[in-house]
């Protein structure tokens, strides 16, 4: 019994140390990723084009591709479509994880708060690029300029998980 006590109370203790190791990642949604004073401007924008006659030319809202701070330093895990930067035979580097198929291919590009930069660091094997993944890392609010967009976010991957409906 004094064994077990013992073992009991040990575990207690170490407990919260090995705790953030096997801490949750928090899953967001791109919408997720538009500050509250840009959902605003998106609704405001929104209502505005109801009234809109189809002559006159759609003009986009101003202020878009504002990032969240606040998301500095967490670990989140968020679906999207990989848009290969860096690689070689075997595996991707670098990344644009972006919210739809064929984001960034088209004109123009998503908001910049819509596209994240993903850096492994080790690298990660991806033969579907066409299928949706989740990615997991510790996101930063950091512009990132790269050949085909700006992207708002940079992460520091960490996986990559199937994605599951």
């Amino acid at each position: 019994m004094k064994k077990l006590l013992i073992i009991l109370l040990s575990t207690l203790v170490y407990l919260p140390i090995y705790a953030p190791l096997y801490a949750q990642s928090e899953e967001l949604s791109w919408a997720d990723l538009v500050p509250d004073s840009e959902q605003q401007i998106i609704d405001t924008w929104l209502e505005q084009q109801q009234y809109r006659t189809p002559d006159q030319e759609q003009v986009e809202p101003p202020g878009l591709g504002q990032v969240r701070t606040d998301l500095n330093g967490k670990e989140i895990k968020i679906a999207g479509f990989v848009i290969p930067l860096e690689s070689d035979d075997q595996k991707i580097t670098e990344l644009l994880l972006v919210p739809y198929f064929g984001a960034c291919f088209h004109v123009p590009p998503p908001p910049e708060n819509q596209i994240i930069y993903v850096k492994f660091e080790q690298g990660i094997a991806l033969t579907e690029l066409w299928d949706v993944v989740y990615v997991v890392g510790v996101l930063q609010a950091e512009d990132s300029s790269h050949e085909m967009a700006e992207a708002g976010y940079v992460m520091q991957g960490m996986r990559i998980e199937e994605y599951e409906q």
